[in-house]
């Protein structure tokens, strides 16, 4: 195969591709059609062109047929008048007309026989494009159901054009955020790490590490200090303040020993005054024990 053979090959083979993937099949059955229906128009107008051409010659054999009637007339009257000569150029001319008349039939007929295989097949074309007209509407409602089908399914699954643009901006999203989501996480890493200083504060990173020491030992002896308010101090420390707390114990029971238990019931008889007295004692002794925890 030639240089050219080839080229032309794939010319036409290109071609004929880009031809199927735009050709819609139900333009096509339509334009079909429509030629059907051109075609059947020109042998309805050759009918009608063969038909007129019969009528003329129809026409044109009645008039010759009037001429043999009048040539016979005048070959009579022409006997009539002892005017051989005239009846024999009578005779003459209706033998002509005669002819003709006979070529004429002939004609006629042969026109006869054309027209009616002409309608014959007028009629084959038309019954034709009746059914190839069911047929189309048939493959067309069926093609227009598949399309429909088609682009249903692609919809669902997301394989056509325009879903596969939805996919891909999906997708496209999806890695923007992973991105930006990646990137947020490194900038917290960086900041916390003091890789990043921050632009407004002139603290280096040895200030700010000095800094989260001194806020530690401050915390840390906070702690310290409410642990010990609350007795939750060191081990080392409880034994000294489980003895105060023995002593103020022990100087308690001692005060309230001492308190005679005629002067209480004398308090009672009084209204209840001693147990107010004895009340503040309490609180008062309660509170010398507090300070000498502290």
């Amino acid at each position: 195969m030639g240089i050219l053979s080839r080229a032309s090959y794939v010319i036409r083979s290109k071609v004929n591709a880009l031809l199927n993937r735009a050709e819609d099949p139900t333009e096509s059955l339509d334009y079909s059609y429509e030629q059907m229906r051109d075609e059947l128009q020109d042998v309805k107008q050759g009918i009608a062109d063969l038909t007129t051409q019969k009528k003329r010659l129809e026409i044109q054999k009645r008039k010759l047929e009037e001429n043999v009637e009048k040539h016979n007339r005048q070959a009579r009257e022409a006997v009539q008048q002892d005017r051989d000569d005239l009846a024999r150029k009578a005779l003459e001319k209706k033998k002509s007309k005669m002819t003709q008349i006979e070529e004429l039939e002939g004609q006629i007929a042969e026109l006869n026989n054309t027209q009616e295989q002409l309608v014959e097949k007028k009629n084959k074309l038309q019954n034709r494009i009746e059914e190839f007209r069911t047929k189309k509407e048939t493959m067309k409602a069926r093609y227009e159901a598949a399309e429909a089908s088609s682009r249903v399914s692609e919809a669902m699954t997301g394989v056509g054009d325009e879903m596969e643009d939805v996919s891909r901006s999906i997708e496209r999203a999806e890695e923007r955020t992973e991105e930006m989501e990646a990137r947020a996480e490194a900038m917290d890493e960086l900041e916390d790490s003091g890789a990043f200083e921050d632009a407004l504060s002139d603290k280096d990173n040895i200030d700010r590490e000095l800094e989260s020491l001194s806020t530690n030992s401050e915390v840390d002896a906070e702690l310290e200090t409410l642990k010990g308010e609350l007795g939750k101090g060191d081990p080392a420390s409880d034994d000294g303040e489980a003895s105060t707390d023995e002593e103020i114990d022990d100087e308690l029971a001692d005060i309230e020993s001492e308190i005679d238990a005629d002067d209480l019931e004398a308090d009672l008889d009084d209204g209840g005054n001693a147990d107010e007295a004895v009340d503040v004692e309490l609180e008062e002794s309660e509170a010398d024990a507090d300070k000498r925890q502290n």
